[in-house]
């Protein structure tokens, strides 16, 4: 083989798409390709337009790397979006009527696309099932790309997801938007706003960055202190930390085996992986934004914050806060204050009330689903009739909960991500709800519900009851330590009266010991975690899977698992097992103290970092990377979110 070949080959290999092996953060390719592009950069990085252009063809090329043919479909988003919000710009003043209906337009562009490779199969099922066809799903870009280049190289018998087709497209729908609510004015050269578009290091997965929070960094002088400098580096080994370490390790050797086959595992594995699971999830998608953001900083931008160590969170309300941070906002911004927000109901919330009812019959196979959510919407709008003063609260809650429901469908049209997107909706109402009542109302509810879940395990035996049965218990005894605790320290006023509240309607904490305090601040997160861990059997359940099996196969999971975890337990065999995956358990506690440590005391070891002596730094990142490859899987996993 004489080195012309050699040549040619290495790079044929260099720009060609490998469908198998897409480019990722955790691939050493990556690492040497981010290599050459920062040498690249820093010899035009005091040049914005030109860092600028250069950047954004490097990004489109790392997206080949990562999706192939879909390149195409990206560009088409940049382009269709960069003249749609000039069109936008220019109407929007005179002519409001034709701004609104261009802005309409544009995002009904933006969420077909969405729509047509997210939920295909859903709403081709969907169809067949309403009108009694046979419909079959036909990829209309495969053949459209076939014709073009007179071949039959690509598949038309399915639609493949694009990698982080969600995150770009949303993007572009926030960018549209906020030009017409002239929030921000049009970027004005294409390579601009091309780059904000597909800026490489966060395209594939996040965080969704706004326009605003991005367009302004684009024509800033660039300026990397050797302190910041280290901040990147820290960030970059943390998220190969969290990925490699923990997400990989614990899918690996535990989670993937358990949620593949439920049936072969006991109770305990069972709930073991659950609970592994959620480490796993944080540890993969928070590791992949930790890496983007080190990336970013290391070129000189600076990428939104999208996690505040969300397992900290006291309630579900919080943990949304804390957890993939930007598409909460989003979610805010862009679904729940168009709905009504914490104002009133709009048409739009009674048109995803309609359509929950309906989706959800189809999902579930019964009609007795759309039935039972329209009872429940009727019941409730005429509670709202009776009771004005309690209107404003219900529609708050009715679109909060549309939007859960909604941002659970943003992940997969499955019915486990509708009811872990429900599930999440009904936390969090509850929640509102439940602050709000006296302990008294609170122990004597909690009360009852563990009665009725204890006389269901017994008259009407199933694992699911045994298993709300005993975490009732648990939260019980939790509710009458609380009810005890304040009855001695503040009297009888405290646990028979509501809790005072604050003129916007916030409540009053009482002023706990500093020992009772940090207990119930324990107590409260460990709720919390529990309730989320749980919701994330359905989430898992719908993942990974093949959309045309997706709905059937992610229930099964889901019941399996319940049905193993609510099922009687041999205590006996608990050490073993638990000796058998010893290392997975050490790692998943190891991971969640880590979580668990103080903000001020995480800043503390990361400063220290930061200023570390270049030749130290070089030596201790070397050192970490060396023991990071060690924990390296035969077959290097994707990111989680690489599939939303």
């Amino acid at each position: 083989m004489n080195l012309w070949t050699v040549i040619s080959e290495f790079i044929g290999n260099l720009f060609a798409f490998d469908q198998a092996h897409p480019l990722l953060f955790t691939q050493f390719y990556f690492w040497a390709f981010f290599a050459l592009v920062f040498a690249g950069f820093s010899l035009i990085h005091s040049k914005p337009l030109l860092r600028n252009s250069y950047l954004f063809f490097v990004s489109l090329f790392f997206y080949y790397k990562t999706s192939g043919v879909f390149l195409f479909l990206l560009v088409f988003v940049i382009v269709y979006n960069f003249f749609a919000a000039k069109g936008i710009r220019r109407l929007r003043e005179k002519r409001k009527g034709w701004a609104s209906a261009l802005t309409a337009l544009s995002v009904a562009v933006d969420l077909g696309i969405l729509a047509y490779f997210k939920y295909a199969y859903f709403l081709t099922d969907f169809v067949n099932n309403l009108l009694g066809l046979e419909l079959q799903v036909h990829d209309v870009l495969g053949e459209l790309l076939n014709t073009v280049t007179g071949s039959s190289l690509f598949r038309v018998d399915a639609i493949i997801l694009p990698v982080g087709i969600s995150f770009f497209t949303f993007q572009a729908v926030s960018y549209v938007v906020d030009v017409k609510r002239a929030r921000i004015e049009p970027v004005r050269n294409f390579l601009d706003f091309g780059f904000y578009l597909s800026f490489f290091p966060q395209l594939v997965a996040g965080p969704i960055v706004r326009a605003s929070e991005f367009i302004a960094q684009l024509h800033k002088p660039y300026n990397l202190s050797r302190r910041w400098f280290g901040i990147a580096v820290f960030w970059i080994l943390n998220g190969l930390l969290k990925k490699l370490i923990l997400s990989d390790y614990l899918a690996v050797n535990f989670c993937d085996r358990v949620f593949e086959n439920p049936l072969m595992y006991s109770g305990f594995e069972n709930l073991g992986a659950l609970f592994c699971y959620s480490l796993q999830v944080y540890a993969d998608f928070s590791g992949y934004t930790d890496i983007a953001t080190g990336v970013a900083m290391l070129m000189g931008f600076y990428l939104p914050k999208n996690f505040d160590s969300p397992y900290k969170a006291l309630n579900t309300q919080q943990f949304w806060r804390r957890w993939h941070m930007t598409l909460s906002r989003w979610l805010r911004d862009y679904l729940y204050i168009p709905l009504g927000g914490n104002r009133n109901a709009t048409a739009g919330t009674y048109i995803i009330i309609i359509a929950t009812a309906v989706f959800g019959s189809f999902l579930s196979g019964s009609w007795w689903v759309a039935f039972g959510v329209l009872l429940l919407a009727a019941l409730i709008g005429l509670w709202a009739w009776r009771k004005p003063s309690d209107r404003k609260l219900i529609t708050t809650n009715i679109n909060s909960m549309n939007t859960m429901l909604l941002g659970g469908l943003w992940h997969g049209a499955s019915w486990n991500f509708m009811i872990w997107g429900g599930l999440n909706g009904i936390g969090m109402i509850i929640y509102k709800i439940w602050t709000k009542r006296s302990m008294l109302v609170k122990l004597l509810i909690v009360s009852a519900f563990t009665l009725l879940c204890w006389a269901l395990a017994k008259w009407a035996p199933a694992p699911v009851w045994n298993m709300f049965a005993v975490w009732l218990l648990i939260i019980l005894a939790g509710t009458a330590i609380k009810f005890l605790y304040r009855w001695i320290s503040f009297g009888a006023d405290a646990v028979f009266k509501a809790p005072a509240l604050t003129p916007r309607g916030a409540v009053i904490p009482l002023k706990l010991s500093p020992a009772a305090a940090w207990i119930s601040r324990a107590w409260d997160i460990f709720q919390t975690f529990v309730f989320i861990t749980f919701t994330r059997l359905f989430f898992r359940s719908g993942s990974n899977l093949d959309p045309a099996l997706a709905n059937e196969q992610a229930w099964n999971t889901a019941k399996n698992m319940v049905n193993q975890i609510g099922s009687a337990w041999n205590l006996s065999l608990v050490p073993a097992m638990a000796r058998e995956h010893a290392a997975v358990l050490l790692l998943f506690v190891a991971g969640m103290l880590i979580h668990w440590l103080p903000e001020r005391f995480k800043r503390r070891y990361r400063l220290a970092f930061a200023r570390l002596p270049l030749f130290w730094m070089v030596i201790v990142t070397v050192l970490v990377v060396l023991f990071f490859y060690q924990f390296i899987t035969a077959d290097l996993q994707s990111f989680i979110y690489f599939q939303f």
